[in-house]
């Protein structure tokens, strides 16, 4: 928001330039998300001594598929190792991550002993990673 606080106090003209609602620079975010969630997945995978190949799954949060992508291309990936899901449910917000690990256990894709990588990007510009070896066998079918 632009207007209000003791920057620009609200006043006629503050009103009239609507300065008073909520905006969003989308370019200035989506750099930040790019470079938050692919350097700290990129350094998650250095701190543990991984290579691309030693990654099963890059999970990421699904809010845009270039940030994804970026992310991905950062960790030297193939698309084939990246869940993805935000094509048919969109930006669940913080449900992103566990539907695609529902989605892909139940689907035999998950299997015990996979090494994901678990990133996100979030609200108040936080972003950060997590390394999981995975310890549930599939379901039975």
């Amino acid at each position: 928001m632009k207007g209000g606080g003791s920057l620009n106090p609200p006043t006629h003209e503050t009103v009239n330039k609507k300065w008073h609602y909520i905006y969003q620079d989308g370019k200035a975010v989506f750099k930040v998300a790019v470079i938050g969630m692919a350097d700290v997945s990129a350094e998650i995978m250095q701190r543990n001594n991984l290579k691309s190949d030693d990654v099963d799954y890059l999970v990421p949060h699904q809010a845009n598929l270039r940030i994804i992508d970026a992310c991905r291309e950062r960790m030297g990936l193939d698309q084939s190792k990246v869940m993805i899901n935000i094509d048919r449910y969109g930006n669940t917000t913080a449900a992103t991550i566990p539907l695609c690990l529902s989605e892909w256990w139940q689907a035999g894709k998950l299997k015990r002993g996979s090494t994901l990588v678990l990133s996100s990007f979030g609200a108040g510009y936080t972003w950060g990673a997590i390394l999981v070896k995975w310890s549930i066998d599939p379901p039975q079918k």
